[in-house]
């Protein structure tokens, strides 16, 4: 793993909760993606980064529904975290958002503009609320809830794209902050058919 300021621990000197998520992600995705050594380095942290990470991006797991789909919680990643200029989540979400949307052009497009992207009018009023809540939360507004409310999206759902949005920004300024680079693996997901053995 690369990473400029801080040194990442070993797998096998970290406590067995760790670990053992640790590696299964490993055996899910095919490698350890970098944020999850960085941060393993405070275990407490890593508990309660992953925690809430969990709670927001696979609110099934713990016994939440979400108005939001995998891939438009992705999308609220991708975006905000390329304003923040964040090269970690940017890269790595955007393989994930890839992944979901079935679209191999779909990151690179909302992180650049998402306004110009091939997404529907929904996800548009999403990223919308999104970035103002990135950039300028002190000023939604009644106008902004009305904006998704006229898209199909509830004040649920609102919560959602502002709590994606925040947890998010914590993590786009630890990983900027800390030097955290992407896995060499995110750059091809999504972009490329697998090939079949």
């Amino acid at each position: 793993m690369t990473t400029n300021r801080y040194p990442v621990p070993e797998l096998n000197n970290l406590p067995e909760d760790i670990r053992a998520k640790i590696l299964e992600v490993q055996d899910k995705a095919g490698f350890v993606p970098n944020v999850f050594l960085a941060f393993a380095r405070r275990p407490a942290e890593w508990r309660a980064f992953f925690a809430y990470h969990d709670a927001l991006m696979l609110p099934e797991s713990v016994g939440r529904e979400s108005g939001l789909t995998k891939g438009e919680r992705e999308m609220i990643v991708t975006t905000t975290s390329a304003a923040n200029h964040c090269l970690y989540c940017v890269v790595a979400h955007g393989a994930i958002l890839r992944i979901y949307e079935k679209k191999p052009l779909v990151a690179d497009q909302v992180a650049i503009n998402f306004r110009k992207a091939d997404i529907s009018p929904r996800q548009r009023a999403m990223l919308d609320f999104a970035m103002k809540v990135c950039q300028h939360s002190d000023e939604i507004e009644d106008a902004d809830f009305a904006a998704l409310h006229a898209q199909g999206l509830n004040d649920e759902d609102a919560w959602d794209i502002a709590a994606i949005t925040a947890f998010f920004g914590l993590s786009n300024r630890m990983a900027s902050f800390s030097g955290m680079m992407p896995n060499p693996e995110f750059y091809l997901m999504g972009r490329v058919p697998k090939v079949k053995s």
